[in-house]
């Protein structure tokens, strides 16, 4: 049993607990290596879990998935469950014969082909979780956050760097290996790996920016539905996502192109060649990746919750900007990030050229910045990074 592992509380669990009374059954997703299985197997232990890595399960399931079933009962784990595509056909049956909730929770690393599985016999019957790699909230909780802020951004929180304590510049080119082997050509026949790496560090180059598939593809050499459909493999994959524009229009044009964000800023640090915090200190992208890292831990929150997260990025003709847009119903939050330590009035310009048309109050308008305290003001609120 892995000590630091067991001792981060995931913020998910408590959805998907929720979710056992209320489901037949649960799919979890998410990254591969951001604790899944972890979770599953030493939090839910009044389930029985089974792993289709182990290729005798694997076996058993493809050659009699009723036996499979019956053999194992309920309530039952089935973790890598898009290795035995047969199975959910019968685990349909046999959730619609007992009408129970909290019978199975599946879950899979290869996140296309585990919902299509469930599109085409669990539709109606599961909910679907997704999980994120570490947030600041898990990591703080567990007195494992890096106090400096370089560190955090290029470590990010992929859980095993934390239990091994792997060093990033040994972790993410053997992640990056891994999920290219397991992963990639699985969903997609690509001839040249490298090709893909390529167009993996290109992106990693666009953080914080607005998507260009164009240019992206011509730096790449590739075309242009290419370059879209190994953007729909990395979002599949949760290894990237992108932030949409708000379309609501206060009388100016408004952009159009969502921005590129990678799920983890450790290995989107390691893409761009950084193999420690000193060298982020003086990097150009050092305030897209912290950007990255905000955004993400809003999405990382949303998923907690089992939401999707409702976020957008505001621009309009002027090149006015919002970064980061949280919609709640009717109410939405405002945030401009800042990777700075130091406060200035100057922060909430932005803030206040989209607040006075959408009529928000300065409560509602926050700078989320590199330092350490978070402040009130009469302009907003400033919120420290380690307190997100």
């Amino acid at each position: 049993m892995h000590k630091i592992l067991v001792m981060i509380e995931r913020s998910i669990e408590e959805k998907l607990r929720q979710m056992t009374t209320k489901f037949p059954v649960i799919t979890l997703t998410g990254t591969r290596q951001c604790g899944k299985s972890t979770l599953l197997r030493q939090r839910f232990k009044e389930f029985k879990y089974i792993s289709l890595e182990d290729v005798d399960h694997r076996q058993f399931a493809l050659d009699d998935p009723r036996g499979f079933l019956m053999n194992f009962g309920t309530p039952l784990i089935i973790d890598e469950a898009q290795y035995a595509p047969d199975l959910f056909s019968y685990i349909q049956t046999r959730v619609d014969e007992q009408n129970e909730t909290g019978m199975y929770i599946l879950s899979g690393s290869h996140n296309f082909l585990l919902m299509e599985r469930i599109s085409q016999s669990l539709a109606g019957r599961t909910a679907i979780l997704k999980m994120a790699p570490l947030s600041i909230h898990e990591l703080r909780q567990a007195s494992l956050l890096p106090e400096n802020l370089n560190e955090w951004l290029v470590t990010g929180g992929y859980p095993r760097i934390y239990d091994k304590e792997i060093d990033p510049v040994d972790f993410f080119p053997n992640y990056i290996q891994t999920y290219l082997e397991r992963d990639v050509r699985l969903l997609r026949n690509i001839s040249d790996m490298s090709q893909f790496i390529r167009f993996l560090k290109l992106c990693a180059g666009r953080v914080g920016q607005l998507l260009n598939v164009t240019s992206l593809a011509n730096e790449t050499g590739i075309s242009v539905p290419t370059a879209n459909a190994w953007l729909s493999i990395l979002e599949t994959s949760y290894t990237i996502f992108l932030l949409k524009p708000y379309y609501k229009n206060f009388n100016k044009r408004l952009v159009k192109s969502p921005k590129l964000y990678f799920c983890d800023t450790g290995l989107a640090a390691s893409l761009l060649g950084l193999e420690n915090a000193q060298q982020l200190e003086t990097h150009y992208l050092r305030g897209e990746l912290f950007e990255n890292m905000v955004v993400a831990e809003f999405v990382k929150q949303a998923y907690a919750k089992g939401r999707e997260p409702n976020l957008y990025f505001w621009r309009d003709s002027n090149n006015d900007e919002v970064d980061l847009l949280s919609e709640h119903g009717t109410d939405l939050e405002c945030y401009e990030i800042k990777s700075a330590a130091t406060m200035h009035t100057d922060h909430f310009s932005s803030l206040k050229t989209f607040a006075k048309p959408a009529q928000l109050d300065t409560q509602r308008l926050h700078v989320v910045y590199g330092g350490d305290h978070d402040i009130q003001t009469s302009n907003g609120n400033y919120i420290s990074w380690k307190n997100l």
